[in-house]
């Protein structure tokens, strides 16, 4: 996947293609399209919701431009495979889930990984996770109608990312 799916379109970030061949993808999609887990393609994660292919996890992830030890806040953690490809580059990550199902699903799986540095809580993402800011870089993964407010970073650079489940 590394090689023909991301390095062959244009992922160079060392620390993304590390993570991202580290990241075992496989738990994070349902048991019976596991099979289908590194293929170039979205996949359906329950609850009407998808995982990004992995080109578009990497290329988000790169965008970020992130360094060890960043702050990331996540909008949409679905799957939980954003966040744990983050966490494998060294950063906190502090992400939020509205739906209660993939919540429960991604928290427990985020746990038997043993995943440290993620911080998930179940709301509404429109506002962010202001109690946690600032936050070094903002990543937003699933629609909503807004995007959280970027003064929450207290002046840090940051960047977004967009991504459609």
């Amino acid at each position: 996947m590394v090689r023909e799916q991301l390095q062959a379109r244009g992922i160079s970030d060392p620390a993304v293609l590390q993570a991202m061949s580290i990241v075992p993808r496989h738990l994070f999609v349902q048991e019976a399209l596991r099979v289908q887990a590194y293929e170039d393609t979205p996949l359906p994660i329950g609850y009407g919701q998808t995982i990004s292919q992995p080109y578009i996890v990497a290329l988000m992830s790169q965008l970020l431009e992130v360094e060890q030890g960043m702050r990331v806040l996540e909008i949409g953690t679905g799957s939980g495979y954003q966040a744990a490809v983050l966490a494998s580059m060294g950063c906190t990550v502090f992400t939020v889930e509205r739906m209660r199902e993939l919540y429960q699903n991604t928290a427990v799986l985020l746990q038997q990984l043993g995943l440290r540095g993620i911080y998930m809580q179940r709301r509404d993402g429109t506002l962010g996770m202001p109690e946690a800011a600032p936050f070094d870089r903002i990543i937003v993964t699933a629609g909503g109608p807004e995007i959280p407010n970027p003064c929450s970073t207290a002046g840090n650079r940051w960047h977004t990312a967009h991504s459609r489940r």
